[in-house]
């Protein structure tokens, strides 16, 4: 008697349907970006470039015509007073929102970190963390309402009341509406108060990479804070310094809301910035093309930094390399 040997059914391995290539690319990536590449040029690119080609022209808005202005525009922005008032605010306005933040978010971080996280605990660090973001998290408006009713003027404001309280004399200080210094010194404080934050959570998350057992040998070689924050801290997040300068630097230039809402440009326009000059000769200037023009230069000078930033860490990366 014979048998025979039925051979086994091979199971088919079903291949997964390959996507067309073209260019050597496969073009389903392509599909996945181009969603976003059209947001991106509809409510990015489009506004600016429609901005740029408005700045060569004069317009009144609304169904007026537009006039080929040429470079006018361009030429007026560097004899007007104001536009060159605005960009001497923006300095310090920098000052405000990137270099004192950075340098108290990289004092408090470390302290966070290397003092308090290690002989406190990591509870206590990250409730204080979070204490320190609080600022950022309130919308700019409630936090220039609260500043605004902090300095009311005469006898109403709570600091004129702590001052009288304090000097035993009546102090009607107009905080925002009475000098230069002091609207652009209350300007500052809030940008600082709100920003303060923003350094602070991105070196401390950098410095969870960080190995604690740098800190307890440099310790144990008898290095004081200070060496440590110096030799260790300094060193190891480099790279999150650069972004958050950038990141700061770019937010400072396009400052708008807390002069807005502290001063409108007052007094007498002295607190003008860029952003809320455009604005304002935007909405109740006569030529939109010179509003234009000012955003422009904004967002020119915006790239101009970022290129340089970018650059510089470069280099930086390399030799570190």
């Amino acid at each position: 008697m014979t048998s025979t040997m039925t051979p086994k059914r091979r199971k088919r391995i079903h291949e997964p349907a390959r996507i067309p290539e073209r260019g050597g690319r496969k073009l389903g990536y392509w599909l996945y970006f181009l969603p976003g590449a059209l947001l991106v040029s509809v409510i990015i690119f489009y506004p600016i470039v429609r901005n740029l080609r408005l700045s060569f022209f004069h317009w009144r808005g609304g169904r007026a015509e537009e006039e080929f202005a040429g470079l006018d525009n361009w030429a007026a922005l560097f004899q007007d007073q104001e536009y060159l008032q605005s960009f001497q605010n923006i300095i310090l306005v920098i000052f405000a929102m990137v270099i004192i933040p950075t340098l108290l978010g990289l004092v408090i971080a470390a302290l966070l970190f290397d003092v308090i996280g290690r002989r406190f605990g990591g509870k206590l660090s990250s409730f204080l963390r979070a204490t320190y973001y609080l600022p950022q998290i309130l919308p700019i408006a409630v936090a220039g309402v609260l500043f605004g009713w902090l300095l009311k003027p005469n006898s109403d404001g709570v600091v004129n009341q702590f001052l009288t309280f304090i000097t035993g004399s009546e102090v009607t200080v107009n905080w925002l509406g009475g000098s230069y210094p002091t609207a652009m010194g209350a300007v500052m404080v809030l940008m600082i108060w709100i920003q303060i934050g923003y350094p602070v959570v991105i070196f401390m998350a950098a410095l969870q990479r960080v190995d604690p057992e740098l800190y307890e040998a440099a310790e144990l070689d008898g290095a004081n804070w200070y060496e440590r924050f110096r030799a260790i801290t300094l060193a190891q997040i480099k790279p999150e310094v650069f972004v958050v300068s950038l990141t700061t630097t770019i937010a400072a230039m396009k400052v708008f809301a807390p002069v807005f809402i502290l001063t409108q440009g007052g007094p007498n326009k002295s607190t003008y910035v860029p952003s809320f000059y455009a604005y304002n000769e935007f909405v109740n200037g006569t030529d939109k093309g010179y509003a234009a023009a000012i955003a422009s230069s904004i967002t020119i000078l915006v790239a101009i930094v970022a290129i340089i930033f970018i650059r510089v860490q470069n280099r930086s990366e390399r030799k570190d390399a």
